[in-house]
């Protein structure tokens, strides 16, 4: 496998985001889970390859402060907070000695918030605890994992704040991160965002991720079940990245269409009202 850095790569990190981590995950998971095997593979290339995984915190804060990074960053992000990242993705991680951030929905966790919104078997905190204990930096995901873009501002700020205060509350400390539930977002949002004291944020995208996208717009590349090792390899490089996401860009770019009418439609029944 090779070892060399893209061009197109200076100034630019990959970051990852993974879901689940499962052998028989659930059909609302499957497409963005990986297998434990798969996992442990694809981290072992990073090892392989002198990639450095860091936290979301810490690539932020070089960004903002003109810090230091790695020579060959990257970033490894899960959302949501299922129970594989800790069954099987915290001994991988601790075997490489790599840093990742998790992103949770608060409500989506077992224990005490629970809403009963998860879509397979979720973290509970003392799960997410031994986590943060192994260089593991938690997040935020929202609390019930709505599209935020299409929410009103009260129920917006109620989504964001109460995720962080929960957060807070559990862990004994501020989150610092945010990642967009679905990628979705827009200024409101990412104003919101800002506003609950969350440091930087992450969409989706398919994209490396740049400096000049700004901290609360930093692009992800979504790694699924279908992911072979080969186009992994790909992804981390920043190799052929649009061609391998040209489908997903073009359905999105459908998608935003119809969301954007849904939007005005619901603005409008709000002034009525």
């Amino acid at each position: 496998m090779s070892r060399a850095v893209p061009t197109g790569m200076r100034g630019a990190v990959p970051i990852l985001m993974y879901h689940s981590i499962a052998r028989e995950p659930t059909d609302a998971t499957r497409e963005l889970s990986v297998t434990p095997e798969a996992f442990a593979e694809q981290m072992g290339l990073l090892g392989e390859q002198g990639f450095t995984p860091v936290s979301t915190a810490r690539l932020g804060a070089c960004w903002r402060e003109g810090g230091t990074l790695p020579r060959r960053p990257v970033l490894v992000t899960f959302d949501d907070g299922y129970e594989g990242v800790h069954r099987h993705g915290l001994p991988v991680l601790a075997e490489h000695g790599f840093a990742a951030t998790l992103f949770v929905s608060t409500g989506w966790l077992r224990g005490a918030y629970d809403t009963g919104g998860g879509l397979d078997t979720m973290l509970d905190w003392d799960q997410v605890r031994r986590l943060a204990a192994e260089q593991v930096e938690i997040g935020g995901h929202s609390h019930t994992h709505p599209q935020l873009d299409q929410l009103g501002d009260e129920e917006l700020r109620s989504e964001v704040t109460r995720c962080r205060e929960i957060v807070a509350d559990e862990l004994g400390g501020r989150p610092a991160s945010f990642a967009y539930p679905y990628g979705y977002s827009s200024p409101r949002v990412r104003r919101a965002v800002r506003e609950a004291g969350f440091d930087q944020a992450l969409a989706v995208g398919n994209a490396l991720a740049h400096r000049r996208q700004g901290p609360y717009a930093l692009r992800r590349v979504t790694v699924r079940r279908g992911t072979g090792i080969e186009e992994f390899e790909r992804l981390v490089q920043g190799r052929a990245i649009a061609l391998n996401f040209a489908r997903d860009r073009a359905l999105t770019k459908g998608y935003a269409v119809v969301r954007r009418a849904r939007q005005v439609r619901r603005k409008a029944i709000r002034t009525r009202v």
